[in-house]
């Protein structure tokens, strides 16, 4: 039997730590910013980061050096759920450990890929931070849509949303305002085309409504109603994410 990998102090992380590395990562690997200016970005969204690989821990700045090196060019993100691992492809102990962590960032190198699962890192009262396991991960392109597949589903899932959401009454659900996103971790890094800068804003907007989405005083039918809505739109924004996040390596191919 697989064993997954070890990841210490497994805490659902409340951020999107994953889409920040790729993100950053990838402006990084295209020239558009220094190392540095990225990894600041990166631990800004989450703290200090650790990576650990074959029994070692090492710096997030340090390992990616050493990833260069073996001919790492690009980072993919990966957003699963139960039913639908989305940016996956194996094997059965990544992808295991990347659905219980709800994402992970899958590092292509030169003839294989690198699974990056990250966990809460917690040493005592003051540190917090991310710990990145690393397994092994397959090199087969995963089954993603396109940025533009992405975000023609993107829109007509929140049409189809809105619809539902209006005519089943109850609490309103509106949107949150742009400006309410306004945060390092919900925006694309220097490099990447206009198009997925614009689908992955609507992406975190739409997600943040999610987050906020509320089904007090309603009645069974009127749940069933909005649930299957709030389903179909969260399936629709976790792709537009990852089509906007992996746009810029996609580009180079």
């Amino acid at each position: 039997m697989a064993v997954r990998p070890h990841i210490v102090d497994r805490v659902r992380i409340d951020s999107p730590i994953s889409a920040t590395l790729v993100a950053w990562g990838n402006a990084w690997l295209g020239g558009h910013v220094s190392l540095e200016h990225a990894l600041d970005r990166v631990e800004r969204e989450a703290g200090p980061q650790v990576v650990a690989a074959d029994g070692v821990e090492t710096p997030l700045l340090a390992y990616l050096v050493d990833r260069r090196i073996e001919g790492l060019d690009a980072f993919r993100l990966a957003l699963p759920v139960p039913g639908d691992p989305l940016g996956l492809t194996g094997p059965p102990a990544f992808n295991g450990a990347a659905i219980d962590a709800g994402q992970a960032v899958v590092a292509v190198l030169s003839g294989r890929c690198l699974g990056l699962v990250p966990s809460a890192d917690r040493r005592g009262s003051s540190y917090s931070g991310i710990r990145w396991t690393v397994a092994e991960a397959s090199p087969v392109p995963p089954d993603v849509p396109s940025l533009a597949e992405a975000e023609q589903a993107l829109r007509t899932a929140m049409m189809a949303a809105t619809e539902a959401l209006l005519s089943v009454g109850g609490p309103a659900q509106g949107f949150p305002a742009p400006d309410t996103l306004d945060r390092a971790g919900e925006a694309l890094a220097p490099g990447y085309p206009g198009r997925a800068h614009r689908v992955g804003a609507l992406a975190a907007r739409l997600t943040a409504a999610l987050r906020l989405a509320d089904e007090r005083g309603l009645t069974s039918g009127q749940v069933a109603a909005r649930g299957q809505a709030l389903r179909d739109l969260d399936r629709a924004v976790r792709r537009a994410r990852v089509a906007a996040h992996n746009a810029i390596a996609e580009s180079q191919v």
